[in-house]
């Protein structure tokens, strides 16, 4: 791992634990017990770390992703595999990966304001919308890359909500999922 990328981890985590505000050259420098203006040599810029942070969190989601991805590869499929892996990779986001989601809300809310930030965001949503898409299509659903939009906004909407809502709970949505399939269209 780089040292560029061991920073944008150190302000994912900051993100997470802070917010927007927290994030400074200085908080990741302390953070990763650094002297001070080792951020800023890395990155010159409040901006530059901001997308390296944004790019970082892209990178990992492509990791995160492989596993889902090589489930959308399998030649055959059905509802429940699809159901399981969401709800895998859900439960991943919400236990291990819970402050890259956050500082992911965090920075989605901040590149409303900085489309330099919304590319690399909707590039990364991108990836994980053709996963999903092949996902759904190898389950048997209808229109898959209209449903994927659907199965995206609800997933997020659940991460949100046990992100605030349910902080530190075990919660299986597994039912949640399979409620969802079985209001869309199936062959």
């Amino acid at each position: 791992m780089s040292r560029r990328q061991e920073l944008a981890d150190v302000a994912i985590t900051l993100l997470a634990s802070e917010g927007m505000r927290g994030l400074t050259h200085r908080a990741v420098d302390r953070a990763a017990e650094l002297p001070q203006g080792s951020t800023s040599y890395y990155f010159r810029t409040r901006q530059a770390l901001l997308r390296a942070t944004v790019e970082r969190l892209a990178e990992h989601t492509a990791s995160e992703l492989s596993t889902l991805h090589l489930r959308a590869e399998l030649p055959t499929g059905s509802a429940d595999d699809l159901v399981e892996a969401v709800a895998e990779l859900v439960d991943q986001w919400l236990t291990t990966s819970r402050d890259r989601q956050l500082a992911r809300y965090e920075l989605s809310l901040e590149a409303t304001r900085r489309p330099e930030l919304r590319e690399v965001l909707v590039a990364s949503r991108a990836r994980v919308r053709g996963v999903v898409t092949r996902l759904l299509d190898r389950a048997g659903v209808r229109d898959a890359d209209l449903r994927a939009d659907d199965l995206m906004a609800y997933a997020d909407g659940l991460i949100f909500d046990c992100l605030v809502n349910h902080p530190g709970e075990a919660v299986d949505l597994r039912p949640k999922f399979r409620a969802l399939l079985a209001t869309v269209g199936r062959d």
